[in-house]
């Protein structure tokens, strides 16, 4: 059970079964025992273009078009107003970059967005995704090129901004969910730990090894630049 407004973090390694959840949250295919539900609504009763509708998935490789930065993000919804587009902007974090940009929203990102960072990339995304005012937000690892800080504050907006709606990120690095407010680590196709950050490291299970390991793996990384 996932209340409206929540932040859900789901880490695990690769093949733990992370995409196989998000994929019966879009129908894109059905559990062979029990029942998904959004809002009450079993799935199985919902069209698919109502399911579809009510989220927005942002994968972890980002596909732009030749277009001004704003038709970007007003691709999530075409008659998107400005209000709206601020909004999107800044919980996206894109308007950190816009002082950097000449023309701004109006900036050209080329080819596939050849003349932006990954970073930038994933944001452009994200604020796509969240001018289509989704009940449910998930971002696939969407967040890999951005730095910690920059996810934590993204992550920080979504809660308090986005409070009517759920998000369910995706994450490999659990720096970037740590803010989150569940934490669900998957392992063999199974839910085997869910809690907050401090409840999962004061457990003391597979949740922790992943951080240690992480906070290993960043320290190394350090002594070798």
């Amino acid at each position: 059970d996932i209340p409206a407004g929540t932040v859900i973090g789901l880490v695990g390694a690769t093949g733990c079964g992370k995409t196989t959840l998000i994929n019966l949250l879009a129908r894109v295919m059905d559990p062979t025992t029990g029942d998904v539900y959004i809002d009450g609504d079993n799935l199985r009763d919902l069209r698919l273009d109502d399911i579809r509708k009510a989220i927005s998935f942002v994968p972890q490789s980002t596909f732009l078009f030749s277009q001004p930065l704003h038709e970007n993000v007003r691709m999530g919804k075409p008659d998107l107003r400005e209000d709206e587009l601020e909004r999107a902007v800044h919980i996206s974090r894109l308007s950190n970059d816009l002082p950097q940009m000449p023309l701004g929203l109006d900036t050209m990102v080329g080819e596939k967005g050849v003349m932006l960072s990954g970073g930038q990339k994933q944001r452009v995304a994200i604020a796509r995704a969240i001018a289509r005012d989704p009940a449910i937000l998930v971002l696939d690892d969407a967040l890999s090129s951005v730095d910690t800080r920059t996810a934590a504050e993204i992550l920080g907006d979504m809660r308090h901004v986005l409070n009517t709606r759920t998000s369910i990120i995706i994450a490999h690095r659990m720096a970037t969910v740590k803010d989150a407010d569940r934490i669900i680590v998957m392992e063999g196709g199974h839910i085997v730990e869910d809690g907050t950050h401090d409840e999962l490291i004061a457990l003391g299970g597979l949740y922790t090894q992943m951080v240690e390991r992480e906070k290993l793996a960043d320290d190394e990384s350090e002594v070798s630049a």
